[in-house]
């Protein structure tokens, strides 16, 4: 039989408690302003059309080196130097045969130097008009963003004088000059201006760009290369930018005209809108055009749509002012036009086939 074991005693040591910390006052803490945030203000969650998003403004041109231009300048000069030899000795000799022959050869001489001083001073003065519309673009985001009457009012006189030669602004002009010295504000001031000066001139600039993209759009459909179609539409693209600018008042010659490309592209870059990528599939789908229309006419469709974004940017790039008080011509506007032209000729189409 097993020995019951005895119950022993346990000591049980008690809990210790750690010590409370004191509670700390409340203390006032004093906000700031600058990086206080409203939680009304932005709603992360709100969801935003981009194609109602305004594009950005075209980039303001970087400061290059100089050493480009050096160079050009003295093969310039070297090349002149050697024309002005040749032209010299080939006189000489026409001298040397008969006295009226090198008169005749100095007479068209000093007529083609004469023209050339002409054509270089048109140039001139043509780049001159196209970097006024671009100070005039960055004078009235200045204006409008520091709120000064005085910048305002300058930019007004100077945008005045600059469309006085456009008879459509006539109108406008006076109205402008009539309550000039009425409104305090700068930034009203600026859209008054472009109310009343500008909006004629945009609704010119958007039939301009519908009727380059109508004739694009029935051209590359009836178009049987494929490379014709992009030299059509490159010509048509080209034409459109010299013609907008010319509406507003630029009227660019041929190195101005290369200038001015080379800021639409660039504002096409940033902003996009030179990608034909799903955006023209969605539209055309949207608005129903893809059940209705052939292939080919869809297609040149696409190239009228393109040529409207051309058109867009080009506007943008060629307008003195920058869109602030007048909306900015969207897409969807020539999308729409696009469809019912284009439905209009397949319905004639099919009409005068059956």
């Amino acid at each position: 039989m097993s020995q019951t074991r005895k119950p022993g005693a346990f000591r049980i040591e008690p809990e210790r408690h750690k010590p409370e910390k004191p509670k700390r006052k409340p203390a006032a803490i004093k906000a700031d302003t600058a990086s206080a945030v409203v939680p009304a203000a932005v709603d992360v969650f709100d969801e935003i059309d981009p194609a109602e998003l305004d594009p950005p403004p075209p980039p303001r041109p970087k400061r290059r080196s100089r050493l480009g231009a050096i160079l050009v300048a003295a093969l310039g000069i070297f090349v002149s130097a050697a024309i002005g030899l040749w032209i010299d000795g080939l006189i000489r000799d026409l001298f040397a045969r008969a006295d009226w022959l090198g008169w005749a050869a100095a007479a068209l001489a000093a007529i083609a130097t004469l023209s050339l001083l002409i054509i270089i001073t048109r140039e001139m003065v043509a780049l001159r008009r196209l970097a006024s519309v671009e100070a005039m673009r960055r004078q009235a985001a200045d204006a409008i963003a520091s709120s000064d009457a005085r910048k305002a009012r300058d930019l007004v006189d100077h945008l005045s004088g600059f469309l006085a030669a456009r008879a459509e602004t006539a109108a406008g002009r006076r109205a402008l000059a009539e309550l000039r010295d009425d409104v305090i504000d700068g930034p009203d001031l600026v859209h008054l201006a472009e109310t009343e000066l500008l909006a004629p001139l945009d609704r010119q600039a958007a039939t301009l760009i519908a009727d380059a993209a109508k004739r694009v759009s029935i051209v590359t459909a009836v178009s049987p290369r494929a490379l014709f179609d992009v030299a059509y539409v490159m010509f048509e693209a080209a034409r459109l930018v010299r013609r907008l600018s010319e509406l507003y008042g630029a009227r660019p010659g041929t190195l101005g005209f290369v200038r001015l490309g080379r800021s639409v592209i660039a504002h096409l870059a940033i902003t996009g809108s030179i990608a034909a990528t799903d955006s023209f599939v969605q539209q055309i789908i949207g608005h129903g055009l893809a059940a209705r229309l052939s292939a080919k006419l869809g297609e040149g469709v696409v190239n009228g749509m393109m040529t409207a974004r051309i058109g867009i940017a080009a506007m943008e790039t060629a307008r003195p002012l920058p869109f602030s008080a007048v909306k900015r011509p969207g897409m969807g506007e020539f999308v729409t036009t696009l469809t019912k032209f284009a439905a209009r000729k397949e319905s004639e189409g099919g009409s005068e086939g059956q």
